[in-house]
């Protein structure tokens, strides 16, 4: 739980566990931000498009507005952690409810905002579970913009809001990663598989740079499918990504995965050399990156 300290001339706060993070960063001219190592919060999405606000209390900076659960940052605690956390504090939001899909940092230099835009994974309604809550609700987003809102949160919106239905996926081809590297893959395919698989699920779990998928903000967090085939297929699920074992040909269900997708609202990127399958992937409505576009982000350079 963060409770900001009383400006000069506000009413005293509650008293409540502080953390070293809880303090005030002065900028130059004067402004004070809270959180002495940054702070973050979460933007959850439910399946109807519905957002999570938090009204905060009066006391609170710029009190009685609308704005998103969230707080400052504990020392050596990721943006990610940070929002979730503080999402569960203030508004009982479940460990196991939200799916990150990107980052989005405001930053000053001196100090930080992260915004943390997740999908709603498991449906839950939230519970004022401390003091900085006046009221949660799950709002839609054409009327975000039509509640008093957190001067923070409001010059962010618009941003935010167009980057609501904007759901990066990747498709990997396995195999043509596999046969990419010649490190003895041929005498375990199924062991190699579950060894690039393991990675995958790190990389996905740490996510992607936007730049490397041509996305506007920082950091986000894809759909991960891998398409497996052969022997490769007696590889192991991994948490964190979808396992697709091939029944027939592995470039037909790569672009079967990839049309799957597309049709539920995804931007597809296939991560494939196999120039045939590229030309058949792009005429599906995706986009190709070459398999040393994801050795590079597993380390292998």
């Amino acid at each position: 739980m963060t409770i900001e300290p009383p400006a000069p001339g506000e009413p005293r706060r509650p008293h409540g566990p502080r953390d070293s993070g809880d303090a005030w960063v002065v900028a130059p001219t004067g402004e004070r931000y809270w959180g002495r190592f940054g702070a973050a919060g979460l933007l959850a999405v439910d399946a109807a498009r519905r957002v999570l606000l938090q009204h905060r209390v009066s006391w609170s900076h710029f009190g009685d507005t609308w704005a998103l659960p969230g707080g400052a940052r504990h020392e050596g605690e990721t943006a990610c952690d940070g929002a979730l956390r503080e999402a569960a504090e203030e508004a009982g939001v479940p460990d196991d409810a939200i799916r990150p899909r990107l980052l989005s940092v405001f930053d000053l230099g001196y100090w930080s905002y992260t915004t943390v835009v997740g999908d709603v994974a498991v449906p839950f309604e939230p519970v004022i579970s401390d003091p900085e809550s006046r009221e949660l609700a799950w709002v839609p987003a054409d009327l975000v913009s039509t509640y008093p809102l957190h001067p923070g949160f409001a010059g962010s919106w618009e941003r935010l809001q167009a980057l609501i239905d904007v759901r990066p996926a990747v498709v990997v081809d396995v195999a043509n990663v596999m046969g990419s590297v010649p490190d003895g893959w041929w005498r375990d395919r199924p062991g190699a598989a579950s060894r690039l698989l393991e990675r995958i699920a790190r990389l996905a779990a740490s996510g992607v740079e936007a730049s490397a998928l041509d996305l506007p903000e920082q950091v986000w967090y894809p759909q991960w499918s891998a398409v497996v085939e052969g022997q490769a297929r007696a590889a192991a699920d991994v948490d964190g990504i979808d396992v697709v074992r091939a029944q027939g040909e592995g470039d037909d269900t790569i672009v079967a995965e990839a049309r799957r997708l597309a049709a539920s609202g995804h931007s597809v990127t296939v991560v494939t050399s196999d120039r045939g399958l590229s030309d058949r992937v792009r005429d599906a409505g995706g986009s190709v990156r070459g398999t040393r576009w994801l050795l590079d982000r597993l380390g292998d350079r």
